[in-house]
């Protein structure tokens, strides 16, 4: 018997190693020969480094970045089994928890830092590196990104823009003769699973800005901003990026990446899931067990359980999902390929004593389950 336990993580309870090496003790209460392969998994959100580096037998890297309100940071990156590449989540160098709620304001704030930790990246020798860029702070086009990597955002006097997307407002020319040597030949691929232009109705700034501290009249602000940046870019770099889905990801982050650095947006679970070598591990299993904190409607868009079951189904193997909680819409999953789903919860609890035994009820979930896999073998 082989089974592959590929969930993301629980967040705010339990990491996807944690959720995984769970599972697995609750199987192995049943079945304490079976051959149990752990792949812990992520989407490109928050996790996505931690789940990489376990199943690839990699290494974490801390550096000292630029936060998103221009004060140091600490912030970690992970470096593969393989060497050569890099897994950045943006979020730890830029992301909205390292903004202080009073503080926060998108027309100022950089992503800096993420540029940062590429460099370090480059520096090191990497030559692919996989970025995930959900939970920003920022609403700057990827500028901040850009000049840490070398790049001069220059305005009509031939001075260096200010951190923050309001600047890009005064952007005439873009200098990319000192840009990192390293962005040659690195191949770089963005985990961004939304499909939002850079400007406009569903762009950066009016679908996002206002949870990032943006008022109404910065919103728009921000929104004009971004639409000359696009303009100057195509100018200067020859990236149209303004329409591109998927470019106003992450304040615009997304058409950062793709102008300056050549980036490729792809769908955060498929990059996961390539880097440590899902199908391969499920090809021949008898059974798939992957999960999240909840199962809902959404969780059909391009998450974690979603991916992992489409992988098992194109290898014909069964799979079985289990969460804190099923969520409105989720019995939809049963048509995208997930077999079963259970709740760990054991009955009415309040929430705060669930996510504090959150592992003991998944390893519980997990025996119950094997239990009833005996009854069929």
């Amino acid at each position: 018997m082989r089974i592959v336990i590929a969930p993301d993580s629980f967040k705010e309870c339990a990491s996807a190693l944690d959720v995984a090496q769970a599972i697995a003790r609750g199987w192995r209460r049943v079945f304490p020969d079976a051959d149990v392969a752990l792949a812990p998994m992520a989407d490109g959100g928050e996790g996505t480094v931690e789940a990489l580096v376990a199943a690839t037998g990699g290494s974490k890297i801390e550096v000292t970045a630029t936060g998103p309100m221009g004060d140091a940071v600490t912030a970690a990156y992970g470096i593969l089994g393989d060497g050569r590449t890099a897994v950045i989540e943006m979020a730890a160098a830029s992301g909205l928890p390292l903004a202080p709620v009073r503080a926060r304001d998108p027309r100022v704030a950089t992503t800096r830092g993420t540029g940062d930790l590429m460099r370090d990246a480059l520096d090191r020798g990497m030559r692919r590196i996989i970025l995930g860029i959900g939970g920003s702070a920022t609403n700057d086009g990827g500028a901040g990104m850009a000049q840490a990597l070398g790049f001069s955002l220059l305005d009509a006097a031939g001075a260096e823009l200010p951190p923050g997307g309001a600047a890009l407002a005064r952007l005439r020319r873009i200098d990319a003769a000192n840009k990192h040597p390293g962005l040659e030949g690195t191949e770089i691929l963005v985990a961004c699973d939304v499909d939002n232009p850079l400007c406009g109705p569903r762009g950066a700034s009016r679908v996002y800005g206002p949870q990032k501290g943006a008022s109404k009249t910065a919103v728009m602000e921000l929104d004009e901003a971004l639409r000359h940046f696009a303009a100057v870019v195509k100018q200067s770099l020859g990236a149209d990026v303004l329409d591109l889905p998927g470019a106003g990801a992450a304040g615009g982050l997304g058409a950062g990446l793709v102008a300056f650095a050549g980036a490729r947006l792809c769908r955060g679970v498929d990059l996961v899931a390539e880097a440590c070598g899902l199908r391969e591990r499920v090809a021949g299993a008898d059974l798939v067990i992957t999960g999240e904190g909840r199962l809902d409607a959404q969780t059909a868009h391009g998450k974690t359980p979603a991916g992992v079951a489409r992988i098992a189904k194109e290898a014909g193997v069964p799979v079985v999902a289990v969460a804190g909680t099923l969520g409105e819409g989720y019995a939809a999953l049963y048509e995208i390929g997930i077999d079963a789903m259970f709740s760990i919860c054991p009955g009415p609890i309040e929430v705060a004593e669930a996510m504090g035994r959150a592992e003991e009820f998944i390893e519980n979930t997990a025996e119950a389950l094997a239990r009833l896999w005996k009854l069929s073998v």
